[in-house]
This record gives C-alpha cells, sequence and structure tokens, in this order.
C-alpha cells in the first residue's frame, strides 16, 4: 500500500452552546482535518488540539505546523504494509502525540477499507452498540444545571459527567444528586484541584459518583495516588495519561481506579489499545473521552470504544449535542442510552467533502 496524497484542511464549527470547564470555556471550534489519498482510497483522521495550550502543550497551530513541516512529509509516498509501518518514519519526532494521532488513525481507517471491513473490527471491537455519557460544563447556576442535566437524562444518556471547580463543586452536586438519585453521575474537575483540597474531596464519597476525573494537577500521579487512598470515590485519570508507560506507572502506583482513554491525547490507536489491555488486565474498566470533535473523529472513537475492556459510558454523544450540522452522514445519534457502532469499511459514515471544502480557511496537500 502506499499513500499517493495527503491534505490537510483546517475548518470552523461552532458549538450549539457555550462550553465552560474550570479552565475557561469555548463556543468555536478550529477543526483540523487529514485526509489520505491512495490505491484508490480515501481516509480520514482528525486532529483534536485545542486552539490554546490549556489541555495539552499542543495547539492547532503547532498541530498545523508539525503535520505540514515534518510528520506528512515523512510518511508521503512510502510503501507499507501495516499501520506501524506506515508511522514508524515519524518515531524520530519527540511528543506532539496529538498530531502524530491524526496521521496513525487516519492510517488505521485507510488500511480497514483497504481490507474491506469496518474500524472497529480492524481494532478488535466486540460491540455493535456502544454506552454514552454527556458531559456537562459549567453552568452559571444550580436551576440552570439541573435544567440541562433533565434534559440530558430525558434524552436516554446512560450517565451524566458534571464540570466542577473550586466553588462550584460539592453543594451543587449535591442539588443534582438530590434530583436525580439513580441516575450515574461522575465529577470532572481538569485538575482545578490540590492535595491540601483532600477533606474538601472526601466530601463527594457520600454522593456515590462513579468516579472524579483528573482532580489534580495534570501532569501529576504520585499526588493522585494519595488522593485515591484518602478517598472512596475512584479516581480516574485523563490529562495525567499520556502513554502506556504512563497507565503503567499509575497502576502501580494506585493512582486511579479507571482511565479515559482520548486516543488523540495518548498518540492514537496503538497506545490506546495498550492501555486498554493493560487496565483490563488489573481488572479496571476503561471508557472513551472525547475533545469537542467533529464527526470524523467521533467515528474514531467510537470504533475504540467497542473494545470489550470500556464497560463505562464514554464521552462520545450525538451529533446535535455538539452541532447544528456535523460533516457526516449518517450523523451519530444516542438511542436508549447506546450508540450504534458503524459495520461500513473504515470509520463507516461518508464524509461531506463538498461541505469541508466550502469551509476550508486553509488548505496544505502534500503529494509523495
Amino acid at each position: 500500500m502506499i499513500i499517493e496524497r495527503a491534505t490537510l484542511r483546517e475548518i470552523p464549527l461552532r458549538l450549539r452552546e457555550y462550553f465552560e470547564i474550570s479552565s475557561g470555556g469555548r463556543q468555536d471550534r478550529r477543526i483540523v482535518l487529514l485526509t489520505l489519498e491512495g490505491e484508490g482510497l480515501e481516509a480520514w483522521g482528525e486532529c483534536v488540539a485545542m486552539e490554546e495550550p490549556a489541555y495539552s502543550y499542543e495547539t492547532t497551530d503547532t498541530a498545523w505546523e508539525m503535520l505540514t513541516q515534518f510528520l506528512l512529509p515523512a510518511v508521503v509516498g512510502r510503501p507499507f504494509d501495516s499501520v506501524e509501518e506506515f508511522v514508524a518514519p515519524m518515531a524520530w519526532v519527540r511528543g506532539h502525540p496529538m498530531a502524530k494521532a491524526a496521521i496513525e488513525m487516519a492510517g488505521w481507517d485507510f488500511v480497514a477499507r483497504a481490507a474491506g471491513v469496518s474500524l472497529s473490527q480492524m481494532l478488535g471491537g466486540t460491540r455493535t452498540a456502544v454506552p454514552v455519557g454527556v458531559s456537562v460544563g459549567l453552568k452559571a447556576t444550580d436551576e440552570l444545571l439541573l435544567e440541562t442535566v433533565a434534559n440530558y437524562v430525558e434524552q436516554g444518556y446512560a450517565r451524566i459527567k458534571i464540570k466542577i471547580k473550586p466553588g462550584r463543586d460539592v453543594d451543587m452536586l449535591s442539588r443534582v444528586r438530590a434530583r436525580f438519585p439513580d441516575v450515574p453521575l461522575m465529577a470532572d474537575a481538569n485538575s482545578a484541584f490540590s492535595l491540601d483540597d483532600v477533606d474538601h474531596l472526601r466530601r463527594l464519597d457520600p454522593l456515590a459518583l462513579t468516579m472524579i476525573e483528573q482532580p489534580l494537577r495534570y501532569d501529576d500521579v504520585f499526588h493522585h495516588a494519595q488522593l485515591q487512598k484518602r478517598i472512596d470515590t475512584a479516581v480516574c485519570l485523563d490529562e495525567s495519561i499520556k502513554s502506556d508507560g504512563d497507565a503503567e506507572l499509575a497502576l502501580a502506583l494506585g493512582a486511579c481506579r479507571t482511565i479515559n482513554i482520548k486516543p488523540g491525547r495518548v498518540g492514537g490507536f496503538a497506545s490506546s489499545r495498550k492501555i486498554h489491555d493493560r487496565m483490563v488486565d488489573a481488572g479496571f474498566p476503561v471508557w472513551c473521552g472525547g475533545m469537542l470533535e467533529s464527526g470524523v473523529g467521533r467515528a474514531h472513537n467510537v470504533a475504540l470504544a467497542s473494545l470489550p475492556g470500556f464497560t463505562l459510558p464514554g464521552d462520545i454523544s450525538a451529533s446535535r449535542r455538539y452541532w447544528e450540522a456535523d460533516i457526516v452522514d449518517p450523523e451519530f445519534e444516542v438511542i436508549e442510552g447506546t450508540m450504534r457502532v458503524p459495520t461500513e469499511p473504515g470509520i463507516g459514515v461518508a464524509v461531506d467533502r463538498e461541505r469541508i471544502e466550502t469551509l476550508a480557511v486553509r488548505t496544505t496537500r502534500i503529494s509523495g
């Protein structure tokens, strides 16, 4: 096999509503899409880097630079027989997992299409539908939050994740739990607390949360281990896990009881599957997080979430939860708390290339 041409496009998409977390918020996204062409096939990937370096040091612009100047020129035009062989020329570049993941995941789509199988099947997925949760950003008032949660519960989401920060945490979540005593709830702090807050965070234990996600520093594992020993609520690591090695360390220290596997954050599917397998062997569940992706990125996430260890509902909500109109057909829907795993070859949805080309604010093509 050979990739004859790669096309990188940036398109602006506006979220249906402003989405706020502890470190800030946004309503407009700059989506970076990658198209790989060769052998009469067209495959797609998405770079999940954000506009500013709040979640990761990678940004839309740094990823664009790495992709166009270093990574894509290294892989386009080289023959390969597997995804591992396809991405091998990128190994010399240190870091930049989100930029690398865009290429690696598009490579998996390409190989799956070439084999005539779904991406889920190519990755080792075992399910035809996956449980789906929803992430609720910070709201100005508890009343507005309760109204929002009620709407998502009515839509059938299997789990509600609520963003928290100091001052908008225990009391707010207590009101949600009182209103929805039987709904699976979790909290996501996005690194807003420190180990000094352990007594405060212990007040979450009576709320029977599924987990608290990334309460401490984005690069911390050691203090999360200290926290997990002192609270009953399960700690979930997100930003702290950038590789299988990080997952190995976290398990050795007892720093968490679950991991949010975002394939873009950890460098792609190969790393995601290693983390998945390690957690399954340790007897812990995993789940698939989201990065406000378009339907292209969501298709990749759904395929990954079909692996057997992804037993907790992921943040792979319906297209209409985020966008007035997605860029794939059919759009992703939630039915009775689950999302169908596409069975068509590759990512299994048609990408609206005409709309993407109309929306594109910059485009770069690299030929072999």
